[in-house]
């Protein structure tokens, strides 16, 4: 078989971490082609974040402290490498970016100022240290290892720094070309996640969830058989089992019922990056690198067995908030919505979901609560005394309870259930939307009732499995 396995940050943020993780990858090798991808190791992503933003204020005491740990961590890691000869290449590598590393933030703290293509150009270096680090380990246990950073792999996008587009076409003759090469060689290709470069081969990244996103795209591009995504959960899961304690994990979810995981928060995968697989209908399986024994959840096509499963997670969203917009102009009258939106979107906030009534006088908004004074500020300026909002109302002690599985559509009663085993436990519904898709029946109750009402969901359903 051709795999692709990524391995997230926590599986590779010690060097007793990155053995595990690479006695994974060896115990694979054996019978299989094998591409691997590397996230940063533990916190460094934020650190570099940090960094940056302590340069550009001007703040040489606190960047130096945040590049002696980040040095420190790296050597640190570097222990794992049990081969002498290659430890010592490979800390030539990492001294040479660390400098590198050195040298860029301290343009951005002489120049107080940081720019989306400098900001993608910092935040790579997490990934290509940690990635070269993790190829020394491999090496060091005999695997026949190449590393390259996602440009080197021929990922292109374009230049949307922070949030790139990878090019399709190019980057598949490119990934192609060059990976399927390494491996027809004997060759492991170990590649940096969330990295990419644009078309003149400057540094990218592809924003949140880039390293698995890398995984799927590489993925596509080389037809492999399957991704693995190394992590430090069992897979995903019926619920949040800090709320719901007898939550188990899924053994199968189709691509849709994990990407509205995804939306909702699930631990463990990015919905930008199911894209690429389901293009190829390449299966997903999600493992845990401390249970490697565990079968982890598969995400795959739709098969008509899972029909016997209607509701497969209940999900919970906290810190939002609902805005509810009031008007009797607004009846009958067309671009209402479109203009609250657009007032909204000018504003820079992202509605998560919207309810309105077929006698249209009231439109209900849910928002990341963080945004909330923002946006009630920006319809008021907007929209009132125009003549077609009378009120903005805000309430910021709501959740977001979101009921999913792709075996209810076309199932009768599925929403009087839900909602009956909700009532019985005294919750009271304040906001309802579910898509023509019928696969996420989402409501909205108090924050207080919340957990509550996701577990009766779960019971209502027998989500634990238990008889």
């Amino acid at each position: 078989m051709r795999l692709v396995m990524k391995f997230g940050g926590t599986s590779l943020s010690e060097a007793e971490r990155m053995i595990r993780s690479a006695e994974i990858v060896n115990s694979y090798a054996k019978n299989n082609e094998l591409v691997v991808v590397c996230s940063a190791a533990g916190d460094v992503t934020d650190k570099l974040l940090e960094i940056v933003e302590k340069a550009r204020r001007g703040r040489a005491e606190d960047v130096e402290r945040i590049h002696a740990y980040l040095e420190s961590l790296h050597r640190g890691l570097l222990e794992a490498v049990g081969d002498v000869r290659v430890r010592e290449d490979v800390s030539v590598f990492a001294d040479q970016l660390l400098r590198e590393l050195r040298r860029a933030v301290s343009g951005i703290l002489y120049l107080r100022e940081v720019t989306p293509r400098s900001m993608d150009y910092v935040l790579s270096f997490g990934e290509k240290l940690s990635t070269r680090i993790f190829s020394g380990v491999l090496s060091s246990m005999g695997l026949k290892t190449y590393y390259l950073d996602g440009g080197e792999a021929g990922i292109v996008t374009d230049s949307s720094f922070g949030e790139a587009t990878p090019l399709i076409e190019a980057t598949k003759l490119n990934v192609r070309r060059r990976l399927v090469r390494l491996l027809d060689e004997g060759y492991t290709p170990v590649v940096t996640g969330f990295i990419a470069a644009n078309e003149e081969g400057v540094v990218t990244t592809l924003g949140r969830g880039g390293s698995d996103y890398t995984a799927t795209l590489l993925a596509y591009c080389i037809q492999a058989d399957e991704v693995q995504l190394w992590t430090d959960v069992d897979g995903l899961m019926t619920s949040n089992p800090k709320i719901v304690p007898d939550s188990r994990v899924l053994e199968y979810v189709s691509y849709n019922e994990a990407i509205e995981m995804a939306l909702f928060g699930a631990k463990g995968l990015h919905p930008r990056a199911l894209e690429p697989a389901m293009m190829a209908k390449i299966p997903i399986r999600i493992k845990n690198t401390f249970n490697p024994s565990g079968r982890g959840t598969l995400v795959y096509e739709r098969s008509e067995r899972d029909d016997k499963e209607p509701v497969k997670a209940v999900l919970l969203v906290n810190s939002v908030a609902m805005l509810t917009v009031r008007g009797p102009s607004m009846v009958g009258r067309p671009g209402t919505a479109v203009r609250i939106l657009d007032t909204l979107h000018k504003a820079g906030v992202n509605v998560m979901m919207i309810s309105q009534s077929v006698s249209e006088s009231s439109i209900s908004l849910i928002i990341r609560r963080e945004k909330m004074e923002k946006a009630v500020s920006a319809i008021e300026k907007a929209l009132l005394g125009t003549g077609v909002v009378a009120s903005v109302e805000s309430e910021d002690d709501v959740a977001v309870v979101a009921v999913i599985g792709e075996g209810m559509k076309g199932t009768p009663g599925i929403a009087s259930r839900v909602f009956g085993a909700v009532a019985s436990k005294g919750v009271n519904v304040r906001m309802i939307a579910q898509g023509s898709s019928e696969l996420n029946i989402s409501f909205v109750v108090k924050e207080e009732q919340a957990v509550e009402a996701v577990r009766a969901v779960h019971a209502e359903y027998n989500l634990s499995g238990r008889r």
